[in-house]
């Protein structure tokens, strides 16, 4: 099986659990501030993935000044991203927010092309402006059915794709689950702080619950994640994305009666076909 294969199944397995997360979040807008769900969350999280550091051993210290600025980056790439998809989570519904995010399998191979050097022909640039066009129906900008938090979500790409290419520039010098402890560690260290200056809600059995449940999924989520980034081609392992579209449908759909609107639906349809157009691409070059 060759890397991008096996990248492309560490990229479906992230997906489907950082959809289940995202599910579990939203049964807690209403319940909980954002800060403390993000600091009880992150907490969580920490303690799962210090665990498994600690058995494989520190290996940060070995890194060059260079290497710590780019892992601060990531980290608060992933603060940034954290707080914009939950707070989106708390105020949209599963399937658009995630319909938004399809986005990333666009915006990562341009982001490569421009700072890493991977190849992108004008095929793939032409996909890439004609998904952005499909986002456009999703977010509705200057409509009537226009939600702000829409922008949360673009701003989440952003901060997902810095998270995404850094990890790549990392290659090899961190392994995945101590990558993946500093950026749990960031988010909970940047969300207590804020949660310090908003009302903390009291937190129900059910609620712990679906805390642990979403600190499993983003546990697994997050060191898949980073191993689907270093396996394969960042521009081939980010077309898998869009799984969690499907996933977050039949999630809104089944838990929180969400339907997409027509135009909503047009849009995903235009951005997951530029991005199997790209797959298609990509494993004409390189398979």
């Amino acid at each position: 099986m060759s890397d991008n294969i096996r990248g492309a199944f560490f990229m479906i397995a992230s997906m489907v659990c950082f959809a289940v997360n995202d599910a579990i979040i939203k049964s807690l807008g209403g319940v909980l501030p954002v800060f403390q769900t993000l600091a009880v969350r992150g907490g969580l999280v920490v303690m799962l993935l210090a665990v498994l550091v600690m058995r494989s051993g520190w290996q940060v210290h070995k890194l060059g000044q260079r290497d710590r600025m780019i892992l601060s980056l990531r980290t608060l790439s992933e603060v940034g991203a954290a707080f914009f998809i939950v707070t989106a989570l708390f105020n949209m519904e599963l399937a658009n927010m995630n319909a938004i995010m399809q986005i990333l399998p666009l915006t990562i191979p341009l982001a490569a092309f421009l700072f890493l050097g991977e190849p992108l022909g004008w095929r793939r640039i032409s996909a890439i402006s004609i998904g952005f066009l499909g986002m456009l129906l999703i977010v509705k900008p200057g409509s009537n059915g226009f939600n702000i938090y829409s922008l949360f979500c673009l701003a989440a790409v952003v901060c997902i794709t810095i998270r995404d290419l850094t990890a790549r520039s990392l290659g090899s010098k961190l392994s995945s689950q101590e990558m993946s402890f500093f950026a749990a560690f960031g988010v909970f260290l940047a969300a207590s702080l804020a949660a310090a200056f908003e009302p903390w809600a009291p937190v129900s059995f059910v609620a712990w619950r679906a805390l642990l449940g979403a600190s499993v999924a983003i546990f697994f989520g997050s060191i898949v994640s980073v191993l689907a980034i270093r396996t394969g081609d960042v521009s081939f392992t980010a077309q898998f994305r869009y799984v969690g579209l499907i996933a977050a449908l039949i999630l809104g759909h089944v838990f929180f009666s969400e339907w997409p609107d027509f135009y909503s639906f047009i849009g995903a349809g235009v951005i997951v076909g530029t991005g199997a157009f790209t797959i298609y691409r990509q494993r004409s070059t390189h398979i």
